[in-house]
């Protein structure tokens, strides 16, 4: 699974959210920086060469959804963060965002019970 440009996983996010979409409704989607049509639609076209988005034809027409769920995008990259910024160690990655304010004691009271208890539903 390749890494995604930033505008292609903004595409990606869109597409997770709407489950299928024509490339009109993805640009209508954009807030910012609103790309060109055909732009949108090349970069549309590029995800599906890389294999996370497929198409159902209508005509002339496509109407894309995501191939790759964001569950398998988000555990390979999320993965592939944790080696490259905090040694391998998700202790350092929580530290990390505890240092930084970013989790509370409660949260990680939360994650402790997860841990010592991964059968339990939340």
């Amino acid at each position: 699974m390749q890494k995604l440009t930033n505008k292609e996983e903004e595409i990606m996010h869109i597409l997770w959210k709407l489950k299928k979409a024509f490339v009109k409704e993805i640009q209508a989607e954009i807030t910012e920086d609103q790309p060109h049509y055909n732009t949108l639609s090349t970069i549309v076209r590029n995800l599906e060469e890389k294999g996370f988005v497929a198409h159902n034809a209508f005509g002339n027409t496509h109407q894309y959804y995501p191939a790759v769920t964001l569950e398998a995008y988000s555990k390979k990259y999320m993965s592939t963060a944790i080696d490259n910024y905090f040694n391998s160690s998700y202790k350092n990655m929580v530290s990390f965002f505890a240092k930084e304010e970013k989790i509370s004691a409660d949260e990680l009271r939360e994650i402790l019970a997860m841990i010592e208890n991964p059968n339990e539903k939340k």
